[in-house]
């Protein structure tokens, strides 16, 4: 007898990142698509991993992540947005930020519950919310800025509306959501019963002045939020996958009943490092936002002479650029080319909406090295 599969995620193949570095591994380019670092973190930070696990650090913590990492992070909020939140019920520690945004998910939505997001949205926000039984409700954002339309958003929500999806800054556009944004959103959802999940992981790589808008900091949607955070965006340790939820005392024991009984916890000597890292150099974080400037401009710079007309970014380590001068492919062909013809591995737009707008734009990965930004350059200005 033949053993059939009925897939839970039927229409989910393997994620654009895997695929074009895949492809970008495969075929000797540049990878400027997945969005990671190609350079080491602080020496500091290394130095207190390595001495946490040579010093009994090897265990099990607790569930909800180690006291001395929640209370750092705690006192960051304090210090940077005084916000308080308290360590022992606000604060969860999680395997990267996509376990946090699956359980923020799963925690509340239920079979029939609509969720809406944004597109271009991150590509993990969906399946979660299929897995839940909910149904995914997307808005397009507005060209060229990636503005969320906001009279289309109200005329989207009603009595099943559970979950609001926002993302500042925003992967992949480089958009950011503003203390307006956050006040319209908390005006149109006041009368239902809905939740947020703010997706914040590059709350500190925010361009020319700008300030990160965090749910935290807003009276109205903070006791009906999480946010989630990223501390392998904020140290260049995506390989750690540690990340945390800050969310009110009622909904973090909800998340954390789904935490518990999908990793239960995450790596000690990491977080020991962290926890020692955020109070003795605040500074690394707080400069973050003005290194990564200092990378896209560099980077459009270098291609300023190309044929790619490049796109406002205010955040993220991204760059959207239209290809509509060189070339009239569907952006995965055009990635694929690019990636396979010319050497630079990018990342089509359209795998992020449910139907893509008729456009000509491709995102570059600017967190490199600046010799990679060279040489990349050097192709991309060729094309």
């Amino acid at each position: 007898m033949t053993t059939h599969i009925e897939s839970k995620l039927p229409d989910v193949g393997t994620t654009i990142f895997t695929v074009m570095s895949k492809l970008a591994q495969d075929h000797g380019a540049i990878n400027l698509s997945q969005g990671f670092p190609d350079f080491e973190p602080d020496e500091g930070l290394l130095d207190r991993v390595n001495y946490h696990l040579r010093n009994g650090k090897n265990q099990y913590p607790p569930m909800i992540g180690i006291a001395e990492l929640r209370q750092a992070i705690s006192d960051k909020l304090k210090s940077e947005s005084a916000i308080d939140v308290d360590p022992e019920t606000e604060i969860t520690i999680t395997s990267g930020a996509t376990e946090a945004l699956y359980c923020a998910i799963q925690a509340v939505v239920h079979r029939g519950d609509e969720v809406i997001v944004f597109d271009p949205c991150y590509d993990s926000y969906e399946p979660a919310i299929s897995l839940a039984g909910g149904k995914t409700v997307h808005i397009p954002m507005t060209l060229p800025d990636y503005r969320i339309d906001w009279d289309a958003f109200h005329q989207k929500l009603n009595s099943n509306t559970r979950m609001v999806i926002i993302n500042s800054p925003h992967n992949p556009s480089s958009s950011i959501l503003t203390r307006e944004d956050l006040d319209k959103l908390a005006e149109a959802i006041r009368p239902l019963n809905c939740f947020v999940l703010s997706d914040e992981v590059y709350e500190h790589i925010i361009f020319d002045g700008e300030i990160h808008a965090s749910v935290l900091t807003h009276p109205e949607l903070r006791p009906k939020s999480m946010a989630v955070f990223s501390f392998g965006k904020t140290y260049h340790v995506t390989g750690w996958k540690i990340g945390y939820c800050v969310a009110p005392s009622v909904l973090s024991a909800e998340f954390r009943k789904i935490h518990q009984f999908n990793v239960f916890t995450t790596p000690t000597p990491m977080q020991w490092a962290i926890a020692d890292f955020i109070k003795s150099n605040p500074q690394n974080y707080q400069e973050l936002g003005a290194f990564y400037q200092q990378k896209r401009d560099l980077f459009c710079s270098l291609i300023e002479a190309s044929r790619f007309k490049l796109l406002p970014s205010r955040g993220t380590y991204f760059q959207l650029a239209d290809y509509s001068e060189i070339s009239d492919k569907v952006d995965t062909d055009f990635a694929n080319w690019m990636t396979m013809e010319k050497g630079v591995a990018v990342i089509p737009l359209s795998p992020f909406y449910q139907s893509p707008p008729d456009s000509r734009i491709i995102r570059f990965c600017f967190a490199k090295q600046d010799d990679t930004l060279r040489e990349a350059a050097a192709i991309i200005n060729a094309v």
